[in-house]
């Protein structure tokens, strides 16, 4: 077994090491591009102390991170530099969404987007309903689902509400896009397919349980139920195409061109057929898992509460190693992030870690490629120093 442990640079500044970037791809991260080489062995890019705790899970849009710390704070970090680019004042209610240059957040009686760019605000609105799931963004709608069970759609531009569905049962979980539909997993055991323009109900579906996190492609939607069993909905019309029984799955599943990917509380890790439903192999987990699995070329990556992660190869699950944390006594602070890099092509993971001294980290590791890495970036900057600073259809304009 490969062990992918990662090195771990302490609190001091002149301790950490120095960001680095890929040069120009090969022919071999070219193949690791399109998921045929593993993720290990790999390297550390760099590691970042946040040096506070965690107050939400981090949203992310393209290369850019978005941190809510204690202190009513958020930081925005580029994710290949690891540099810091602005720190303002916030208060998330649960995990911001972010998408068209923008950051969303659910505020004590506000709904808000900042630039990602800079933080300054762009525009708000009041609202003062909680919410049953966090946000989403996707091509320029900003979806919500409230407690009373009503969902709404805004344009994520300027905060425009375009219309309004109550679906008399509040969300299970997060909404999910995909073509021209807005997908609810609703806690009366529904999935309601939404037109995403009007927000007309194309169709319902019930199922054993109430539904959690969906994958929604375009012609299919796989998702697992309180009832135990996993599904596959037909996007078109709400059809169960198939069904498995399972653990209660955990997260949002993953899928590439055949097969989907999911863990469970009964801690295995399934793969299984896209179409027929049949299973590709199962691995057992040493660790109950905490959220979904991540995929990083032709590697998963299962995360639990406490270090180390594992990874497993994609073509057959058999295990591939070891992310360990910055000590056997850190705990996983979020779900692994996987980007591309944007020289490279190559898939990078960001690893989010808390200490109950030492507060959050975060540490963006890669697969490592010759020739060798080259410094690229000054060292880090951390947090100690306070200085806040005030294809779906987009919404039509008015």
């Amino acid at each position: 077994m490969v062990a992918l442990t990662l090195s771990w640079s302490g609190p001091a500044l002149a301790q950490r090491p120095t960001p680095k970037v890929h040069p120009t791809p090969t022919a071999a991260a070219a193949k690791a591009v399109r998921g045929q080489f593993p993720l290990t062995p790999i390297e550390t890019i760099w590691t970042l102390p946040l040096n506070n705790t965690l107050a939400q899970p981090p949203a992310y849009d393209g290369v850019h991170a978005f941190f809510a710390i204690d202190g009513d704070r958020l930081a925005a970090y580029d994710l290949i530099s690891g540099k810091q680019e602005w720190l303002v004042d916030g208060t998330p209610l649960m995990q911001p969404a972010a998408g068209d240059g923008l950051l969303f957040l659910v505020e004590p009686g506000v709904l808000k987007a900042l630039h990602a760019a800079d933080g300054s605000l762009a525009w708000w609105i009041p609202f003062e309903e909680t919410l049953a799931a966090r946000p989403v963004w996707d091509n320029g709608w900003l979806i919500v689902a409230t407690a009373r069970g009503d969902v709404r759609a805004f344009r994520a531009t300027d905060g425009q509400p375009i219309w309004t569905r109550d679906l008399t049962s509040p969300a299970h979980a997060a909404p999910a896009l995909a073509a021209d539909r807005v997908y609810i997993p609703t806690t009366d055991h529904r999935i309601v397919a939404l037109r995403v323009e009007t927000g007309e109900i194309v169709w319902e579906r019930r199922l054993g349980g109430a539904v959690n996190e969906i994958l929604a492609l375009e012609d299919r939607l796989f998702a697992g139920a309180l009832d135990n069993f996993f599904y596959c909905v037909m996007a078109k019309d709400g059809r169960v195409d198939w069904r498995q029984r399972t653990g209660e799955v955990v997260g949002t599943p993953i899928a590439d061109e055949h097969s989907v990917y999911f863990v469970s509380f009964d801690n295995v890790l399934r793969a299984m057929s896209k179409v027929s439903g049949g299973q590709l192999w199962i691995r057992p987990l040493p660790m109950r898992p905490a959220w979904g699995a991540a995929k990083a070329g032709a590697t998963i990556v299962v995360a639990g509460q406490n270090v180390p992660m594992r990874a497993f190869n994609v073509k057959d699950g058999v295990a591939a190693g070891t992310l360990t944390g910055p000590s056997p006594d850190a705990e996983v602070a979020a779900a692994p992030h996987v980007l591309e890099h944007p020289v490279s092509h190559l898939p990078v993971v960001l690893l989010s870690f808390r200490e109950i001294a030492k507060g959050a980290s975060a540490t963006l590791v890669v697969r490592s490629i010759e020739p060798a890495l080259v410094p690229a970036v000054s060292a880090l900057p951390n947090l100690v120093q306070i200085a806040p600073v005030a294809p779906i259809t987009p919404p039509p304009r008015p």
